[in-house]
């Protein structure tokens, strides 16, 4: 299971957080700048890898239930 948050500015993708990867990724220039500064923060970084736990893992519960 993987949580990922895309970021888009005029339908190109800007940044994406992935579980998986732990970090914020930039696409555009602009998007670049902010991940540098979201990945220097390690509370909003803390923050994004919880939502994995709060999001999707108790959602997949959900899921698999109603099957």
């Amino acid at each position: 299971i993987e949580y990922i948050q895309s970021s888009y500015f005029n339908k190109k993708e800007d940044t994406r957080f992935s579980s998986s990867v732990g970090k914020f990724v930039g696409f555009t220039e602009q998007g670049v700048k902010y991940a540098a500064n979201w990945n220097k923060d390690a509370s909003y970084l803390s923050a994004m890898k919880a939502q994995k736990e709060a999001v999707c893992l108790h959602n997949v519960q959900i899921d698999y239930t109603a099957a």
